[in-house]
């Protein structure tokens, strides 16, 4: 059976802007307020949710979120495909529920995360 996309974000130079912007244009409902600013976002009940932030180290873009139930394992399969991984399984900080999440690079070099099952 595939996996699932759970989740995406969109983040660029100023995440407040970008937050604003995909709010007015889509009616989506953005809440920022937590120690990181990461904008969650509500879709208002279709489709998946995400999120919208400041890309960290400068480098901005679309990412989407793989359920997954072993990181390390699709991080593996991943680079002997020709991917990079980009970040190992790790736990999202100041998260209310512990989330863990991985990232690698596809052969194109777009960013892809993991997300561990359960988790979210």
């Amino acid at each position: 059976m595939g996996k699932p996309v759970t989740h995406w974000e969109v983040t660029g130079k100023d995440g407040k802007r970008l937050q604003k912007f995909y709010a007015d244009l889509f009616d989506w409902k953005v809440d920022a307020n937590n120690p990181t600013q990461y904008g969650i976002v509500d879709t208002g009940g279709k489709g998946i949710n995400g999120g919208i932030a400041t890309a960290q180290q400068g480098a901005g873009g679309i990412t989407f979120y793989v359920e997954v139930e072993d990181l390390d394992e699709y991080l593996r399969t991943a680079e002997r495909l020709g991917g990079k991984t980009l970040m190992p399984p790790s736990e999202v900080p100041g998260a209310t529920t512990p989330v863990k999440l991985a990232m690698f690079a596809d052969p194109e070099g777009n960013r892809i995360g993991l997300l561990k099952a359960g988790s979210m």
